[in-house]
Order: C-alpha cells, then sequence, then structure tokens
C-alpha cells in the first residue's frame, strides 16, 4: 500500500480486514455518541455543538457584523420572525443555536421544510387511527373505555403531539428559539399559512375543543416536540413570550409579499476569511485552522465565481489532515465541488 493510501478504511481488495478498528471518532459535526435517553452532552440532542462547535470557546474573538446584530436584536425587540437568506454553508441555521445559547433560552425547536410539509406537521399530530386501535383492544378485553383507560376522553391527549411550532407557542415566561430550515423548499401554500399563526402567536386543536366539557377542568395532557407533557386547556395553545423565529432560506424562491411584511429580513453574505477560519476553529480547533489556510483561501477564491458552501471546506479540512499529502489537493478538489454546476 503507498503513502497516499494509507488513510484508506474500505481498499476495495474484495477480502475481509479490520479496517474499521483503525477508523478515527468522527468529525465533530457528525458525532452521535453523545446522545443519550436524557438528551445529548449539551443538554439536548447534541445538535448545538454540532451546529456551534465542540470548541466554539476557541471562536469567542469573532463577532457578528453591525447589521446581523442589528437585524437579529430588532427581531427579539419586535417580537417578529427572523428571515435569513444566504448561500448554503453561510451560517443561518447556526444563528439561531447561537442565539439560543448566549441568551439561554434553552435547546432550539427545529423545523425541517420539504416539498410536503404542511401547517398542520408544524403545529400538532392527533393519531385517530392509534387511538381506534386502544378503544377496540379495550372492548374486547371487557374493561371498557373507563376514565385514564386507552382510548378514554380522558385519554385523548395521549395521542396528539405538538410540533415544533406548536411546542414554541406554549406559554412560558421567556420565549423558546424555533428553527423553520429551508422555507423555500415548502409547498407554494405553506409561506401564507404560516402568516395568521405568527402573526396571533396561538393556534386551536380541535379534537380537544370538541370534548372540552367532558375533560377534567377541560385540559388535557398532550406531549410536546421536546418529548416532555404539558396540559392544554380547552383545546387552545397561546403563547405568552413570543418565540425566536429563524426562518431560513437558500434564496431558491421568492415569499409573498405578506410574508416579508411581518419578518425581519436579514441577508448573509459569503462569509471572509476570518468568518471561515473562525468556523473551522470553532468545530477543529486552532491547529486545524493554521493547518488548513490554503485550502480557506482556495475557497475563498473558487467561491467568487463558484457556489460553495462551508460545510464543504469543514469536510476537507478534516479529511485531508488524515491523507497523505501527495493526495490532499485532488482529495480537497474532490470534496468542494461547485453546487451550481449542471447535472
Amino acid at each position: 500500500m503507498t503513502e497516499s493510501s494509507e488513510w484508506l478504511i474500505y481498499r476495495g481488495a474484495g477480502e475481509p480486514h479490520d479496517g474499521m478498528n483503525r477508523l478515527p471518532p468522527p468529525p465533530p459535526w457528525r458525532d452521535f455518541t453523545g446522545r443519550t435517553a436524557e438528551g445529548g452532552a449539551d443538554g439536548g440532542d447534541g445538535s448545538r455543538d454540532r451546529r456551534l462547535g465542540a470548541n466554539r470557546h476557541l471562536a469567542e474573538l469573532h463577532r457578528p457584523g453591525a447589521e446581523e446584530l442589528e437585524m437579529i436584536n430588532a427581531a427579539l425587540y419586535l417580537r417578529r420572525p427572523l428571515l435569513v437568506t444566504g448561500s448554503p454553508g453561510a451560517g443561518k441555521s447556526t444563528l439561531a443555536h447561537s442565539v439560543a445559547y448566549e441568551l439561554g433560552l434553552g435547546d432550539v425547536l427545529r423545523w425541517s421544510i420539504v416539498s410536503r410539509s404542511a401547517l398542520q406537521d408544524g403545529l400538532y399530530h392527533y393519531d385517530a387511527i392509534a387511538r381506534l386501535q386502544d378503544v377496540q383492544i379495550a372492548a374486547q378485553g371487557g374493561y371498557g373505555t373507563a376514565g385514564g383507560t386507552p382510548g378514554a376522553v380522558e385519554a385523548i391527549g395521549s395521542y396528539i403531539r405538538l410540533g415544533p411550532l406548536g411546542t414554541a407557542l406554549l406559554p412560558s415566561d421567556t420565549p423558546r428559539v424555533l428553527l423553520i430550515d429551508e422555507l423555500d423548499k415548502s409547498d407554494i401554500d405553506l409561506p401564507n399559512d404560516l402568516l395568521n399563526v405568527l402573526e396571533e402567536g396561538e393556534f386551536e386543536i380541535p379534537e380537544l375543543q370538541r370534548i372540552a366539557d367532558r375533560l377534567p377542568d377541560g385540559e388535557a395532557e398532550v406531549l410536546t416536540a421536546d418529548g416532555t407533557k404539558v396540559r392544554v386547556r380547552d383545546g387552545r395553545v397561546r403563547c405568552r413570550a413570543f418565540p425566536f423565529v429563524v426562518l431560513t432560506s437558500n434564496g431558491e424562491r421568492d415569499f409573498p409579499a405578506p410574508l416579508m411584511r411581518r419578518c425581519i429580513h436579514l441577508e448573509l453574505d459569503r462569509p471572509d476569511h476570518n468568518r471561515l477560519a473562525t468556523f473551522v476553529r470553532a468545530h477543529l480547533g486552532d491547529e486545524a485552522a493554521r493547518a488548513g489556510d490554503d485550502l480557506i483561501n482556495r475557497f475563498l477564491e473558487r467561491s467568487r465565481s463558484e457556489l460553495l458552501a462551508a460545510d464543504q471546506l469543514l469536510n476537507a479540512i478534516y479529511l485531508t489532515d488524515a491523507a497523505a499529502p501527495p493526495s490532499r489537493d485532488r482529495l480537497a478538489d474532490l470534496l468542494i465541488q461547485r453546487l451550481d454546476r449542471p447535472r
């Protein structure tokens, strides 16, 4: 095996070997080993460390630009959603985690948007089929649907789980941080569907409202997106502190004027050398940032005419540290491929 191939784990030799024993720990932003039943090492599911970097203390000298700070604070003061646009890897999603971390607002609630996403997905899910099955099982068992029995009216909350948006709107003294990621991937109707909920800060759960008079004190205990249980009265969820809502977009589509009017808009520029170096230091440390300085410069040069993502740079610096020098540049080019090239 040549020097340039010594880092390879899978060799394509067609014979079993113990190469997996040489596989190093995962890069920090892909490390899921800290997850536990109670949450990750950062107090949640590990997403904060993966977003902000396990070595974020090394990047503490970096400060957001004046416009970025002003727009974030404007959204905080005005209790308005912050619409953040920019190229992939510009730090749009990280912004939400950074605000939550600095202001002590707990774990970020994340709603990742796809083409099939609907408002209902963000608010709550009612599992009517599971409830029907429990009613049938209870009936067959001969104990009917007495209070507290699965399927009973009093137990309806067991079949309702709030989504990220619904959880963010629960009444609390301090706001939660909600990340609605890649809104531009949504169906054409979702941005308009969000208008009323974001304006009023409340929503109704008809399944609970219909039977509120049969529930103890009109309350039902439902599950949140965090996995905890809360009581909802009269089938209505109404916030006290409006959540800090971050909507992100890669700029793949325009949004309707009514949504834009209700949002504070922040456009993130392409990151400069200092921001990229800070990004690398936060995830990989000072030594990796120094060793990868040439890759940072090449990335910046290419990004003037090509669509690239900072995540690609992070992957390249991490992996080329393990590769032998003869293959380093070639491997970096393979990992940092333009995202706007014709397919």
